[in-house]
C-alpha cells in the first residue's frame, strides 16, 4: 500500500497533537488531499516561493513547515497578495502543504526539547504548561532548566553559537555574570519573558525580543541570548526532518524525505 498524505497527517499529529497548539494558531494539513499519494517530502520553516520550487524540482508533492502558510487565513485568493499567489503555485503543481507550528513547540521531544537536547541541558521543566499528553507529561511553551555546574555568561553565548552553528548573536548583560538557571523559548520568546522572569531565570535563550523588554530585564540583573527567529527553530526543525524519514522508514516505506536547501532566514549579517 502506498504511503498517503493521510499517513503523514497521523504521524505529525501523533507527534505533536493539534489540541497542543495555542489558540491563535492554525496547524495542520493547509492545503491538499489526504488520499493523495506521496512521492517525496520536503521538510522547510517556510513555504516560501522558492521552497515551492524547490519541491517541484526535487519531485516532492508534500512540504511539511513549521510557519503555516495559512497563519493568517484569506479573504480572497488571488494573484494579487503573495500569499495568493503561493496558494495558486502549491494547488496548480498538486503540492500538498502540512504545518506542525506552536504544537510543535509545545510537545515532548519538540522543538524545544530538541533545542535543549542540542545544549546539553537536562532535568528541563516546561514554562508555561498548557497540556498534558497521553502519558499525563506537562507540555507547553519555553523549557527551564538548572544546571549542574554553572558558567559565565560569555561561555553560555559560545556554547550556543556552537549549538545552533552561528558565528554570531545579540545578548544583554556582563560577560562574567554567573548563569545557573537558564529559559529557553524558540521563536518570539517576547510573551513569555516575564513567565521565565518569575522562576528565576538567570538567562533566557530566545529567537524574537524587544528592545524595551530586554533593557528592563537588564535592569533586574537578567541576561538575555537572542540567536535570531530562524536560528533558534531550523536547527530543531532539521531534526524533526530526520524523525520523520527515520519513521517512515520503520512503517516499511522507501519515500525520501528532504530537507530543503532553500530555507534561509531573510536577515544578512556584516
Amino acid at each position: 500500500m502506498p504511503l498517503k498524505i493521510k499517513d503523514i497527517r497521523k504521524i505529525m499529529e501523533d507527534y505533536a497533537p493539534l489540541r497542543l497548539k495555542e489558540s491563535y494558531d492554525n496547524v495542520g494539513l493547509m492545503i491538499g488531499d489526504p488520499d493523495c499519494e506521496v512521492t517525496s517530502i520536503l521538510v522547510a520553516l517556510d513555504c516560501t516561493m522558492k521552497v515551492i520550487k524547490e519541491a517541484e524540482e526535487k519531485g516532492c508533492n508534500l512540504i511539511i513547515t513549521h510557519h503555516p502558510i495559512l497563519f493568517k487565513k484569506p479573504n480572497n485568493i488571488t494573484t494579487e497578495t503573495l500569499q495568493g499567489r503561493k496558494i495558486i503555485e502549491l494547488i496548480k503543481k498538486d503540492i500538498n502543504i502540512y504545518s506542525s507550528h506552536t504544537n510543535l513547540d509545545s510537545t515532548k521531544g519538540g522543538i524545544n526539547d530538541l533545542i535543549m537536547q542540542l545544549l546539553d541541558f537536562r532535568n528541563c521543566e516546561v514554562i508555561e504548561v498548557n497540556h498534558m499528553d497521553a502519558q499525563d507529561k506537562e507540555c507547553g511553551i519555553g523549557r527551564f532548566t538548572t544546571l549542574n555546574v554553572p558558567i559565565t555568561l560569555e561561555e553560555l553565548c559560545e556554547k550556543v553559537k556552537e549549538a545552533f552553528e552561528i558565528s554570531s548573536l545579540k545578548y544583554s548583560g556582563e560577560d562574567k555574570q554567573v548563569i545557573e538557571k537558564v529559559a529557553v523559548i524558540n521563536g518570539s520568546g517576547n510573551d513569555f519573558l516575564m513567565k521565565a522572569k518569575s522562576l528565576g531565570a538567570d538567562c533566557i535563550i530566545t529567537g524574537d525580543t524587544s528592545y524595551h523588554y530586554v533593557s528592563d530585564l537588564q535592569e533586574e540583573g537578567i541576561c538575555i541570548i537572542d540567536v535570531g527567529h530562524f536560528e533558534s527553530e531550523w536547527p530543531g526543525m532539521k531534526i524533526v526532518g530526520k524523525w520523520i524519514g527515520n519513521r517512515i522508514r520503520f512503517m516499511g516505506y522507501s519515500n525520501s524525505v528532504i530537507i530543503s536547501t532553500e530555507t534561509i532566514s531573510p536577515y544578512k549579517y556584516k
